[in-house]
């Protein structure tokens, strides 16, 4: 059995507290390694050797730790294979897929490397008589990440590249479900000249989450996952005195208006819906057809293109998607399936009977489409995060706009028109972080900035881009003046200072 250890201070690390989770291989359904689960004291650990590695690390020029960021994305992108490959075997995503959660990381780390322009602060000469004033981003000291199990190379990478580029050291805490390239990546960071210590990797469950919370020595925390447990790191971290972003569920709807192109529109939908088995915060899992006419058409057209969609093991490339990452995932998908029968909904298409001949023990459920849905139906309300569609039809383009605009939930949402007008409206006045027009799923480039609205994030300054350097950081403004004669020398230094 392959044990997975921690990585600490440069080297792997095995702890004592002889706790371990299964880390499950979800194409066959059969444990392929475990992973060991940190004690207080072990992430104690791993904090430690970032704080000891932070004065070199952030004294060191950035120009020097953007080399390093270079020779990291170089590193990364000659292991794709091997990165991709071990991915694969623990998520069940497939493999072209993994690559791109590679990549969309490696996008952040590109943004990373121009690190010394993004640090540039803000200079006035002349702000008063022989004034100058000043402003410079220094970083936090130790910083954290809570990481989910469906994108583990690139949520880590999102989070770490930028806190690491601005010259603070890092404690990454990743899902216990997925850890090998976690792990990886940090022994890549150490190979591309970072010193040890700036990047530590540790495993475990509720004990690691609070040790990270709790620790005196941790300034910031990023985390990604559902919305309960964000508000849970938000509310804990802010209490002690933390920095938090924590970003939660999401209920991504897309727009269908009638003069769409429908032909790319059900292209685009069968892979936001579907892909990576539906384990995206930004997968599009409702779609709102504008008018019965566009809905009868839509559902239609669906119907015949997920008879198309191949469920197959993460290594066939021919697969769509694999399956989802865990047994109790699937039973938990399933069982959505179940409530919105219940519920009174049409479900057009039931994928729990799926079976992959040869891996029935796998993790995997074919794609499932719900018609007649309705905002009441808890289906609606909750994230599915499974390959299942919901279709919720809607008579006006204002009952279309209000749907996303009062869910719970503001991560991501798409309009799919040819319209202008309309979708610069719409793009205006929906309550949601993210819009995509004709983009079914949009995630902004790594140099602007991602976070959703309402209970998908909590917290004021979004990931990466601009927002990450911000988040990352802390601002000084320095006041300065040289006097050059005994006439500024006046007793003014009892008045508040002044810009007449």
């Amino acid at each position: 059995m392959r044990d997975i250890t921690h990585f600490i201070d440069g080297a792997a690390f095995t702890g004592a507290s002889g706790r371990f989770g299964d880390v499950m291989n979800p194409n066959t359904g059969e444990v392929q390694a475990r992973v060991q689960l940190a004690t207080t004291s072990e992430v104690d650990r791993a904090v430690q050797a970032a704080q000891n590695a932070f004065e070199v690390w952030s004294s060191t020029n950035p120009q020097r730790r953007a080399r390093v960021m270079f020779e990291f994305k170089r590193l990364v992108e000659a292991n794709m294979n091997e990165l991709a490959e071990l991915l694969s075997s623990e998520h069940g995503k497939v493999i072209a897929d993994s690559k791109g959660d590679i990549q969309r990381g490696l996008e952040v780390i590109e943004f990373a490397c121009g690190i010394p322009h993004a640090l540039k602060g803000e200079y006035t000469w002349g702000a008063g008589p022989g004034i100058d004033v000043y402003s410079m981003r220094q970083p936090l000291g130790v910083v954290a990440g809570i990481t989910p199990f469906n994108f583990p190379a690139m949520i880590p990478m999102w989070m770490f590249g930028v806190a690491i580029a601005v010259g603070n050291t890092f404690v990454l805490k990743p899902s216990e479900r997925d850890p090998s390239v976690p792990v990886r990546l940090a022994e890549l960071m150490m190979e591309a000249g970072a010193p040890a210590g700036v990047l530590n990797v540790i495993h475990g469950d509720k004990t690691a989450v609070d040790g990270i919370l709790t620790h005196p020595l941790v300034h910031a925390v990023s985390f990604v996952g559902s919305s309960d447990i964000a508000h849970y790191v938000y509310q804990t971290g802010a209490a002690n005195h933390k920095r938090v972003q924590a970003m939660g569920g999401a209920k991504n709807h897309g727009i269908v208006l009638p003069d769409a192109d429908m032909d790319q529109v059900v292209k685009d939908l069968a892979g936001a819906a579907f892909g990576s088995a539906g384990e995206r915060c930004m997968a599009l899992p409702v779609v709102v057809p504008v008018g019965q006419k566009t809905a009868d058409e839509l559902r239609e057209r669906m119907v015949a293109e997920m008879r198309t969609l191949k469920v197959g093991v993460s290594t066939d490339a021919e697969a769509h998607y694999g399956p989802v990452v865990t047994a109790q995932h699937r039973e938990r998908v399933a069982g959505w399936i179940e409530k919105g029968v219940q519920e009174g909904a049409e479900l057009v298409v039931d994928g729990r009977d799926f079976a992959l001949q040869g891996h029935e023990k796998g993790y995997f459920i074919g794609p499932s489409l719900f018609d007649r849905v309705t905002p009441e139906m808890s289906s609606y309300q909750e994230e599915i995060f499974g390959p299942v569609l919901q279709i919720v039809r809607a008579d006006s383009f204002e009952d279309a706009l209000s749907l996303p605009s009062k869910h719970q939930y503001g991560n991501g949402v798409a309009i799919f028109t040819q319209n202008g007008r309309a979708a610069r409206d719409f793009a205006a006045r929906v309550n949601v972080g993210m819009v995509g027009i004709n983009v079914p799923i949009p995630v902004p480039v790594a140099y602007h900035t991602f976070g959703g609205w309402k209970r998908s994030a909590f917290g004021d300054i979004n990931q990466h881009g601009m927002e990450g350097v911000r988040f990352w950081t802390k601002t000084k403004t320095v006041t300065a003046r040289w006097p050059d004669s005994e006439l500024e020398h006046a007793d003014s230094a009892f008045v508040i200072p002044t810009m007449r």
